[in-house]
């Protein structure tokens, strides 16, 4: 049997259908698993089903209808900690990346706006802040400040702006040497509303996704903090802490330790699905031709 070719029709739609596709598939499943998890966390500010000490329900309880996920090795109902560990993510992860955009992207504008000398030597410092690892310079802050969520929103921030201002950097440079940027110089507007008006409009598609990768990094890094004893103390429920206490009684109540961790995975996946969506809506040049 010999192939047939078909006629060439000159258009290229029918390749690229699969990979706007799979965007899109990755934009509605991330939304899902983000969403979801983000409502449980901004009802845990309103409800809970317990009070996060009571310790009246029996230590290591499995599931029941009263305890819905079992209970802890102190009698806590282990859904309340979790629906507090959801909260405690959104708290990490907003706050970190807001401190990330904030330092980072001032940075970088500083760096591709500066004088030659200026911008040598923070691309400098910005290249060892990124090749120091990101989790061991946050332990070292939050040591330096003690252990509280603040300290470890701060940490985690600082140590991710690094990434941020160098992108913001590369992005400005490429935007301030186009053709109307000149001429918007030459019409006599200042550095400041050039920044505004030009730079930052043009910057913040190419930031959108790095930001959101940074917030799963977030939750993962506030995870590891806590798991190490560096992160916030109780009353503060996080996923991290849940999963260092329930490592000695995990084959008594799996529970206790399989919850947590699944969230904690579901969390940080959607929100790199949803990142990988957004690519698509940030970024036209990205976009597959329909």
């Amino acid at each position: 049997m010999t192939a047939t070719t078909l006629p060439d029709t000159g258009t290229t739609a029918l390749p690229q259908r699969r990979p706007r596709r799979r965007r899109s598939i990755n934009l509605a499943v991330g939304g899902a698993l983000f969403g979801l998890i983000a409502v449980i966390g901004l009802v845990s500010v309103f409800w809970t089903p317990f009070a996060f000490d009571d310790t009246g329900g029996g230590r290591l309880q499995p599931p029941s209808a009263e305890h819905w996920a079992g209970t802890d090795r102190l009698g806590r109902d282990l859904f309340t900690q979790l629906m507090i560990g959801a909260r405690l993510a959104l708290a990490v992860g907003f706050g970190s990346v807001a401190i990330a955009a904030v330092v980072g992207i001032a940075l970088g504008l500083l760096a591709a706006a500066a004088r030659r000398w200026v911008d040598d030597a923070l691309t400098s410092l910005l290249d060892i802040a990124i090749a120091f690892p990101t989790l061991l310079l946050a332990m070292l802050i939050v040591a330096w400040r003690g252990a509280s969520l603040e300290s470890a929103i701060l940490a985690i921030g600082l140590a991710g702006s690094a990434v941020i201002a160098r992108l913001t950097r590369i992005a400005a440079t490429r935007v301030l040497a186009m053709d109307y940027v000149t001429a918007a110089r030459t019409s006599g507007t200042g550095t400041g509303g050039i920044i505004v008006r030009h730079v930052l409009r043009n910057v913040w598609p190419t930031l959108i996704v790095p930001l959101a990768l940074q917030f799963g990094g977030a939750v993962g890094a506030e995870a590891s903090l806590s798991y190490l004893g560096l992160g916030s103390p109780p009353p503060n429920a996080s996923w991290g802490r849940m999963l260092e206490e329930a490592q000695s009684t995990v084959l008594v109540a799996p529970t206790a330790a399989i919850l947590p961790g699944i969230l904690l995975v579901a969390f940080i996946i959607g929100v790199n699905l949803l990142a990988d969506g957004l690519r698509d809506v940030a970024d036209p040049a990205s976009r597959s031709i329909r």
